[in-house]
């Protein structure tokens, strides 16, 4: 899914949010003051609030729209994730001030107002706003995997439990139970932490660069092994970058394939996997000839130049060595195999052949950087 659509998708939720917070916020703020009741207020007061949630939205999602650049090469993802774990703060700060004000309400009964019938009305019709925009916002989280409109989606569920506290405290005010409302309210402020705190840990573990779970991890491997020439998969890495995740591994194929094959191999890996696990965006294939985790390293061999320096000193004055065409290098187990490649004219006959096999690889013995040499003729 491209970015431009994951924007216009976070904008429209946000701003649908917002539209409808406006509204809710004048007529509980006007209603509860012409009601006389004080929570009304309050819950209008919050709505307010949640207009600057539904900006942080959009900021968010216009940021983590743009495309990647020198300073920022993995794209700006982050923004979204950054943005979750604002949320989840504010969400646990509305919860911690609902059960603020219900404490104290408990403690000072006398200060809640007597609310009209009318207000009743209004908080009712707010719960009904506040579930419509839960399901919807949620809807379109999961329609682009958002976790800031996860987040948001969630922050108006919450507001619904908010007015559906409303409406206890009215009614049970109405019927004479003053503190009914104060009750359920610490009930759903505890409820509103709880969702705070879980998309701020989950937001606090990607900025960490926490891995995706195990089942997406068994169908990336699942994916790579599908491929063919793949013989193992190992040092497999991801992580999450908004709602979307990186990956790195690598792929064990057979140690005598051209350069090209194993390339091809790894386009094959890297495209198989973005096409058909939805959460991956980018994937680098690290193509290995062994298992590098499980086999001695070749990390201090030494390279083409080098390597064919001490060959010179191991083979000078050797047959045909002067006039060889190619030599192909090895790097396998900790040590260089190698792959001699003479003219024609050196094939005098198998068995002089197999004597200058033997000699080469004589010539090797003792050496603690070559293993073996296949001398190749043609």
């Amino acid at each position: 899914m491209n970015r431009d659509h994951r924007y216009k998708v976070s904008r429209k939720a946000a701003i649908v949010g917002a539209v409808t917070n406006s509204v809710l916020a004048v007529l509980k703020i006007l209603f509860g003051w012409l009601g006389h009741s004080q929570s009304l207020i309050a819950d209008g007061i919050h709505s307010l609030s949640d207009l600057l949630t539904d900006a942080l939205v959009i900021f968010a999602a216009r940021h983590a729209n743009e495309a990647p650049d020198e300073e920022h090469p993995y794209g700006h993802g982050r923004f979204e994730t950054v943005g979750t774990l604002v949320l989840g703060g504010f969400l646990l700060t509305v919860g911690a001030g609902i059960i603020w004000d219900a404490v104290e309400r408990l403690f000072s009964p006398e200060d809640l107002l007597q609310p009209e019938l009318l207000t009743l009305y209004v908080a009712a019709f707010s719960i009904l706003a506040n579930e419509a925009l839960f399901f919807y916002t949620r809807h379109l989280a999961n329609l682009i995997n958002s976790d800031l409109l996860k987040a948001n989606a969630w922050h108006h569920r919450s507001d619904s439990v908010s007015s559906i506290v409303v409406l206890v405290g009215i009614g049970g005010t109405i019927l004479g139970l003053p503190y009914l409302d104060a009750i359920a309210a610490v009930l759903v402020g505890l409820m509103v932490v709880k969702i705070g705190w879980e998309l701020g840990w989950q937001a606090i573990h990607e900025l960490a660069d926490a891995g995706l779970e195990q089942e997406s991890l068994a169908e990336i491997r699942q994916v790579i092994a599908s491929v063919s020439g793949v013989n193992s998969v190992h040092m497999l890495r991801t992580r999450k970058l908004g709602g979307h995740a990186l990956a790195d591994v690598h792929v064990q194929v057979d140690p005598w394939l051209s350069v090209s094959e194993g390339h091809r191999i790894a386009e094959v890996v890297q495209y198989g996997l973005i096409d058909r696990v939805d959460l991956l965006e980018d994937v680098t294939v690290h193509i290995d000839p062994e298992d590098d985790e499980a086999g001695p390293s070749c990390a201090n061999l030494p390279l083409r130049e080098e390597a064919e320096k001490l060959l010179q000193e191991h083979w000078s004055g050797m047959d045909c060595f002067d006039q060889r065409k190619r030599v192909v290098l090895h790097y396998l187990s900790g040590r260089i195999d190698i792959d001699l490649y003479l003219p024609p004219h050196c094939f005098e006959s198998s068995e002089k052949a197999d004597q200058l096999t033997q000699r080469y690889q004589q010539a090797l013995s003792g050496s603690e950087v070559f293993r073996t040499v296949q001398v190749w003729f043609g």
